[in-house]
């Protein structure tokens, strides 16, 4: 990127002012004029990918410090140079936690620390389950869930040890994780079988995980984004993206939608209405027409990384919330369908101490009450991404093409 070039029509500042609703909730206590950010050092994993490259962007205009990692077999390290001077480009495979711990490592010792970790590696092979082979579905847990473990287990102990440090426990987080999840982490996706599996495996982890390190001043979100556009420029002076494109055709043969890889279905799955080809069908349908906007959620995850009190989840446009909320409530209402079958502890069967049947439709009630009443505490953060029938496509995409600031560079 050119050191002097201005970035004037997409600066935070002119997109929080085009769109109004780009904030995160009061309750999270965000970055804003009253509470200003201080500079964070982001360490970001699956930088290439295009909803990493919009962050890496965005955290570098808002004027934080980036090591964006690009995946070893699909970048070279000279592509990971150059991108901006307070950008350090790393290369990384998840898998290997060797490769994982020097990337820490070298940004600790590059920054001299590390604030945010995030990790948006990850892909998912597009077929049956019965099609995918034992190669497949390796691949997908090993990169999507143990390449998650990997960089927390290898990353907790710095962190913890961060934690002993702060000056002000009450307003200072020792670390924070924003690892990137997705909808096929709350709802199973026909053709997406394993790839759903690896999410729904990183949903369990995290959730887990964020009881145990709370203590410590540690904070984990899940962000799980929608249907997001491949399509928005991201203004870095890098070749990242299209080389790794063309990497991963050449290596895997297949052709590739995003991040995800479409493998030839079988013939029992190879008809027009087949379950199978739903996810197929799906993404080769979207083509460029993805709802939710990469630029848009970047800033919200750039919010929620200087955050005081984060969400468990965020949900990132309009599918991803509506396709979640509709699965809890179907979920909900398989419940409410079958709680007859419960069955009452020995010796309450005929009323013994009291408690008979007409007890626990009491209790079913009083339930049912709680529940109710426990709706709205436990509904998630979601926060709208999507642009309003396209009308901010072309913006977007202008917006990053030229004209970017010297602190505007990044990969996808």
């Amino acid at each position: 990127m050119a050191a002097s070039s201005p970035c004037s029509a997409f600066s935070p500042s002119i997109i929080l002012a085009s769109n109004p609703r780009l904030h995160l909730p009061g309750s999270t206590d965000p970055p804003s004029e009253a509470n200003p950010p201080t500079q964070k050092v982001w360490l970001v994993f699956g930088a290439t990918g295009q909803i990493g490259r919009s962050l890496v962007k965005t955290a570098l205009l808002h004027g934080d410090n980036v090591a964006a990692v690009g995946r070893t077999l699909e970048n070279t390290m000279a592509q990971m140079q150059g991108w901006h001077e307070r950008c350090l480009g790393l290369l990384c495979d998840v898998r290997v936690r060797d490769t994982v711990k020097a990337a820490l490592d070298r940004t600790i010792a590059h920054f001299g620390r590390v604030d945010i970790i995030v990790n948006c590696t990850g892909y998912g092979v597009i077929a049956a389950c019965e099609d995918q082979d034992t190669c497949d579905l390796r691949s997908q847990f090993e990169t999507n869930f143990l390449g998650t473990l990997n960089i927390i287990q290898l990353s907790l102990p710095y962190f913890r040890a961060q934690s002993v440090k702060r000056k002000d426990p009450e307003r200072e987080n020792a670390g924070r994780y924003l690892i990137f999840s997705s909808t096929s982490g709350a709802l199973g996706v026909p053709g997406l079988g394993p790839y759903c599996a690896t999410k729904y495996a990183t949903e369990g982890l995290i959730e887990s995980m964020l009881y145990e390190i709370d203590a410590f001043g540690i904070k984990a979100t899940l962000v799980e984004p929608g249907h997001v556009r491949l399509d928005e420029p991201t203004g870095l002076d890098d070749k990242a993206l299209d080389a790794s494109i063309s990497n991963v055709g050449a290596a895997h043969k297949l052709k590739r939608y995003g991040h995800f890889l479409v493998k030839k279905p079988s013939p029992p799955y190879d008809t027009e209405t087949a379950p199978a080809g739903h996810a197929r069908r799906v993404v080769q349908w979207l083509a460029d027409r993805q709802p939710s906007s990469a630029v848009k959620s970047a800033e919200l995850v750039w919010q929620l990384g200087h955050c005081r009190y984060p969400p468990l989840r965020l949900l990132l446009g309009s599918f991803a919330v509506e396709s979640v909320r509709d699965r809890l409530r179907s979920v909900i209402e398989e419940i409410e369908d079958w709680k007859y079958l419960n069955f009452p502890v020995a010796g309450e069967e005929n009323g013994v101490n009291g408690k008979g049947r007409k007890g626990n439709d009491k209790g079913d009630a009083a339930n049912d009450d709680e529940d109710a009443r426990g709706e709205g505490a436990e509904a998630e953060m979601d926060v709208d991404v999507d642009d309003a029938e396209g009308e901010e496509d072309a913006n977007a995409g202008a917006d990053y093409d030229a004209g970017d600031d010297p602190q505007t560079e990044e990969d996808g």
